[in-house]
């Protein structure tokens, strides 16, 4: 289920990118017939004059699809993986986010729940609180319910082994923001080293070329590196930030788990009560 929202997340923002692009780059070679007439003060130029009559710069849209009659497949593949690699981190960061909230790791019902079984010394109630209120503080308590007749130095052992695995699980989510703060400056390279190879190419395919000839594959080994930092420095930034708050909100689970179960030292258990009775 997860990875069909993400899916369908990165299919639709994907498509608000396509879009525009795929727009824009069909319009790329459109000319009036009009501007080929006239010169830039509305005077009637012949046609030799507009032929040779210098043109802007098509912007990013020259970037991302190459000027006419230079594309590169090669190079359009690349700055829509950029695209993508940042559309997912965006999503993950956003997921993560969600994830690692309080109300999802430890839910402040859940701990009212068992800190009232606790006082009346009710491990059953504990564990039907934990049962009805599944999240990563219940899965720590559930581990230490479970050895409850172990001793203490058992439960300690279990809440660390317990708060662990959910420290992992926690961390198996987070590591997909880093591996796309890593693609980034990849796809970068990748799109620089694609530019130099151009570049080259044109130097050795015959006369010296024009300055501006080459300024289209240098600019885009530019540009794609520059992209990929745009992508890469962000996320790693929230990656790191998420995973602090992980660690912090795991080891305040752990300490809260502690705190129910030092009141079992001199507490005894109603149901170990009922069964004296």
């Amino acid at each position: 289920m997860k990875l069909k929202k993400m899916v369908i997340v990165a299919t639709v923002l994907a498509g608000l990118i396509a879009i525009p692009l795929a727009s824009a780059y069909a319009a790329d070679g459109a000319q009036p017939a009009s501007s080929a007439l006239t010169d830039a003060n509305g005077n009637a130029v012949n046609g030799n004059a507009a032929a040779t009559a210098p043109q802007s710069g098509g912007g990013f849209m020259e970037v991302v699809f190459g000027k006419p009659g230079n594309r590169s497949i090669v190079g359009m593949l690349l700055w829509f993986a950029l695209f993508g690699d940042g559309i997912l981190a965006i999503y993950f960061c956003i997921d993560s986010n969600i994830l690692i909230k309080p109300e999802k790791l430890m839910p402040q019902r859940l701990i009212d729940q068992v800190q009232n079984a606790m006082a009346e010394g009710d491990i059953i109630a504990a564990i039907e609180a934990c049962k009805n209120t599944p999240s990563a503080m219940s899965n720590i308590l559930m581990a230490a319910f479970t050895h409850i007749e172990d001793g203490y130095e058992t439960i300690q052992e279990a809440v660390t082994a317990a708060s662990d695995l959910e420290q992992e699980k926690l961390m198996q989510r987070l590591t997909w923001i880093s591996v796309c703060s890593n693609l980034g400056p990849s796809l970068g390279l990748l799109g620089t080293v694609q530019g130099m190879i151009l570049t080259f190419d044109q130097l050795s395919s015959g006369p010296a070329p024009q300055p501006s000839e080459l300024a289209g594959s240098i600019g885009m080994a530019l540009w794609t590196t520059a992209a990929g930092l745009i992508v890469s420095i962000p996320s790693i930034t929230m990656f790191y930030s998420l995973r602090n708050n992980a660690n912090r909100r795991i080891l305040r689970m752990t300490a809260v788990t502690m705190e129910f179960l030092n009141s079992l030292r001199n507490v005894e258990v109603a149901a170990e009560g009922a069964e004296e009775a």
